[in-house]
């Protein structure tokens, strides 16, 4: 397979695309498997939500990439495939192997091989590295028609997530990212870079082309099922769009040794063709690839509900204990689907309200709290499921007063920024942020409403019987 067949991978954990170019089904269904299309993308300039994303974007200072989905970088990418000996409707995969011809400059490689760095890291090293050389790396047709910014929670301020994000959990995610990212970067300019300046310069290994690289592999890399789950980047695959609503992947096909993937539903010629990214949340979505659905539209959408032990429980230090060592801390995180609340919820919940009469019960619910065996025991307390239960919609009633405090504030935000292009940006962000609250808050609300209705009705029947 010719080198341009090449693709980046590593084994940790997936991603995939969030530019907005639609993938169409040709007029010419020749490539038909079972019976639906094995569809490839088309040419056609970005959707209205990717054009919206990047006129909110801010000054840009990475010199690859581009700034606006173009026709131009579209062909010149399918030329690049199509010259690489790809047939138009297969997406290729070949074994990425640490051999010198691998690296443009192949001392670079060598180097970080000597040091063992992970596999993220090394990648994101490489990606930077080829970027640099700008029309002289085998990737230039590929990295030409990225993203100069990718759509991530990565180029945030701090005081963005602040400001917009008060009220979710997603913020403290995407704080560990950054950090994580930049410990990263930090890492490696203390232990390498600054070892070997000619290799890795500063002015092409920094923090704000790490940012860029590491935001392109949050978005786009693919994981593949049939290749033991590791992931990939897979040029040209990865700017198919994502659709809550369907059930398509992609992944690599033996037979033919390319990624390939089979849609669940029928397409009329020149209809977008969606994959999706994985059942994911909405603020997982925003995290990674800098979008919310539509109210309403996530069946996999779901909420993150903070459980917290009184410090006033006479029974405070023994509790502590036994979740500590089951790995969870006085303080919890635990998600909330529009179907329910997980067992681990109810668990550690049962341990929140539990009285010192019930100290014997304590590492069992800290144990089915933390649930690492996977096992869904199912635990039952009469004597404390309306305590039990009231702390749960106490908790939700909490985070529901942060979303409707910050939705109630956000109509009156950023009226005093006089800059067209920060307005923009704030105003976008701001939508976001909006978009994920309700679809949060939703849950919260649904959460509670479906609660109320099983402890009224369990209380009618109860009387009902006697």
């Amino acid at each position: 397979m010719a080198e341009a067949s090449r693709i980046f991978q590593t084994t940790l954990f997936p991603a995939f695309s969030t530019v907005h170019k639609p993938c169409r089904v040709t007029q010419s269904p020749s490539f038909v498997r079972k019976k639906y299309p094995t569809v490839h993308c088309s040419s056609s300039v970005s959707t209205s939500d990717s054009a919206t994303a990047k006129a909110a974007s801010v000054a840009q200072k990475v010199p690859w990439g581009c700034d606006i989905d173009s026709l131009e970088n579209a062909e010149a990418l399918q030329r690049w495939l199509s010259d690489s000996g790809l047939p138009p409707r297969k997406w290729p995969y070949k074994k990425w192997k640490w051999e010198r011809e691998e690296w443009s400059c192949p001392e670079a490689g060598e180097v970080l091989q000597k040091y063992s760095v992970p596999d993220w890291p090394l990648l994101a090293t490489y990606l930077i590295s080829e970027a640099s050389l700008q029309q002289s790396s085998r990737w230039s047709n590929y990295i030409s028609a990225l993203p100069r910014q990718p759509y991530s929670l990565l180029y945030w301020t701090r005081a963005e997530l602040d400001r917009y994000l008060e009220a979710s959990q997603i913020r403290e995610r995407a704080i560990e990212r950054i950090t994580n990212v930049i410990g990263t970067y930090d890492d490696l300019r203390l232990r390498i870079f600054s070892k070997y300046p000619d290799l890795f310069p500063e002015e092409v290994f920094n923090m704000e082309t790490f940012k860029w690289s590491f935001g392109i592999l949050f978005s786009r890399l693919v994981r593949l099922p049939s290749m033991d789950g590791r992931v990939a980047l897979v040029p040209w695959a990865d700017m198919l769009n994502h659709n809550c609503e369907v059930e398509t992947f992609l992944d690599y096909d033996k037979s033919s040794k390319g990624v390939v993937f089979t849609t669940d539903q029928q397409y009329e010629p020149g209809e977008q063709v969606f994959i999706s990214y994985g059942k994911k949340s909405n603020g997982e979505l925003l995290l990674s690839y800098g979008f919310v659905p539509r109210e309403g539209t996530n069946p996999s959408d779901s909420v993150e509900l903070s459980l917290s032990l009184k410090k006033s429980d006479k029974c405070y230090k023994e509790k502590l204990e036994a979740l500590r060592k089951h790995g969870l801390s006085a303080s919890q995180c635990f998600p909330l689907r529009i179907t329910g609340w997980p067992v681990e919820l109810m668990a550690y919940s049962f341990l929140a309200v539990s009285p010192p009469s019930m100290s014997r019960q304590f590492e069992e619910m800290a144990a089915a709290a933390s649930n690492k065996t996977g096992m869904k025991k199912d635990l039952r307390y009469p004597e404390i499921e309306e305590p039990t239960l009231q702390f749960i919609l106490d908790s939700c009633e909490l985070s529901i007063s942060k979303y409707t405090k910050f939705l109630q504030a956000s109509g009156t935000m950023d009226l005093d920024v006089t800059s067209p292009k920060q307005l923009n940006r704030r105003l976008f962000l701001k939508q976001l942020a909006v978009d994920l609250c309700n679809s949060e808050r939703r849950i919260l609300f649904r959460a509670q409403n479906v609660r109320l209705c099983h402890s009224y009705l369990s209380r009618f029947f109860s009387v009902t019987v006697l």
